[in-house]
């Protein structure tokens, strides 16, 4: 079973840019596509970003070329750059497997705000 601890959120002013990081557990964490994900509050979570096993990168519409998801398979480590980030970008960020395989881990709060 892989665990996951993300961290890098916090408070940050409309068009910041920071980065999200994914430390997994486990030998198997190279075998897994892994995506970041977010929930809003009053909003169901969502897939915000995908990267296959090979590297491989999908985003969802909303990102609009403003995030990349890179993964580092020796350190077990995935990361989600934000770029030109807006209120609407507020939510707790996870990152798990796609699908969800794991179980989720606490998440990072990233808020948008001046």
């Amino acid at each position: 079973q892989v665990q996951l601890v993300e961290s890098g959120g916090g408070l940050v002013q409309p068009g910041g840019s920071p980065r999200l990081s994914c430390a997994a557990s486990g030998s198997m964490f190279s075998l897994y596509d892994m995506g970041w994900y977010r929930q809003a509050p009053g909003k169901q979570r969502e897939l915000v970003a995908r990267i296959t096993s090979g590297g491989s990168q999908n985003y969802a519409g909303f990102v609009k070329g403003r995030f990349t998801i890179s993964r580092d398979n020796a350190k077990n480590m995935m990361y989600l750059q934000m770029n030109s980030l807006n209120p609407e970008d507020t939510a707790v960020y996870y990152c798990n497997a796609v699908p969800a395989l794991f179980q989720w881990g606490q998440g990072t709060q990233v808020t948008v705000s001046s």
